[in-house]
């Protein structure tokens, strides 16, 4: 017991930092979506973006010496936990966007998965969920819904999109579950490199029969596929499942309920977006909330 009440205050700051960096990362994603969509079809652009990361994690596995799977049952799980993260998520989301439907509402879908998680966690993976992080859960919920409310007024005919993105909620919600059940022990380097190689050839057999894989490589394509490639594909998804790995499911996918608010602050700086009082008093109830869910005192 004395062990576990000092831990949150001996671990490196590296640590402790590392959900913020994790927010601010992912919270970009929608942003470089923003900028690389009009440019390509949604599966023909992840499966670049994924096949190139796939590409050279594989090298830097090479070199490095990293272990891979030496059962195929390893590796197995961990494509599926690769196809349920990188294809159905962000996929459902790419696709999602691509229909015309607003990055708030997106970030809204997505946003409730930390509720499925928390419901799903206590009977996939055992682990209990306290009142006081219920209580955190709901909070974040309803923070989340005050910071996109206006964007649920906005249009009515986004129903594929929504079907997309209830798709890309689902995806994240099981693969997170699933990586931590079944990939405690996967190296980053190569389970990574795995992950994006199987879910790229998927998305190649998609896009190849719903697409044309047209690209205009323009100089604002170019940039969204370096950034959401290595700063998203490999930063904020090795943050993932380094917290995924030290974390219960439960308090990990509660920091996503902050992209939302992230996203729309990164969207003010950068396309002068402006953000109404109801935002705001929704990204203080959404940061009340995740630090009730990742209070790690006594739960009763």
């Amino acid at each position: 017991m004395s062990n576990s009440t000092l831990a949150p205050t001996t671990r490196p700051i590296w640590v402790r930092l590392t959900p913020v960096v994790f927010v601010l990362l992912w919270s970009t994603g929608f942003i470089g979506a923003k900028f690389g969509l009009p440019y390509a079809e949604p599966l023909t652009f992840l499966m670049i973006r994924l096949g190139m990361v796939a590409a050279v994690l594989a090298v830097v596995a090479l070199v490095t010496a990293a272990p891979w799977p030496s059962r195929w049952i390893d590796a197995a799980h961990i494509m599926v936990a690769g196809l349920l993260v990188h294809g159905i998520y962000l996929g459902g989301v790419f696709t999602g966007i691509a229909h015309g439907l607003p990055a708030g509402v997106v970030a809204l879908i997505v946003g409730l998965q930390p509720l499925l998680t928390a419901a799903a966690s206590g009977k996939v993976l055992g682990e209990s969920v306290s009142t006081r992080q219920w209580l955190g859960l709901t909070l974040g919920l309803c923070g989340v819904l005050l910071v996109v409310w206006e964007s649920l007024s906005v249009r009515a005919d986004f129903l594929i999109g929504i079907a997309l993105c209830l798709g890309a909620l689902a995806g994240i919600t099981a693969g997170t579950l699933y990586q931590k059940r079944f990939c405690g022990g996967m190296d980053l380097r190569s389970g990574t490199a795995l992950q994006y190689a199987a879910t790229s050839v998927v998305l190649l057999a998609l896009a190849w029969n719903i697409e044309t894989m047209e690209v205009d490589w323009t100089g604002e394509f170019v940039f969204a596929l370096m950034w959401l490639g290595f700063v998203l594909s490999v930063g904020a998804v090795f943050l993932l499942f380094i917290l995924i790995r030290r974390g219960a499911a439960a308090e990990v996918a509660s920091l996503f309920y902050l992209t939302p608010p992230v996203t729309a602050v990164i969207a003010w700086l950068m396309f002068d977006e402006r953000l109404g009082a109801l935002a705001l008093v929704g990204m203080m109830v959404t940061a009340a909330g995740v630090a009730l869910v990742n209070n790690r005192k006594r739960a009763t």
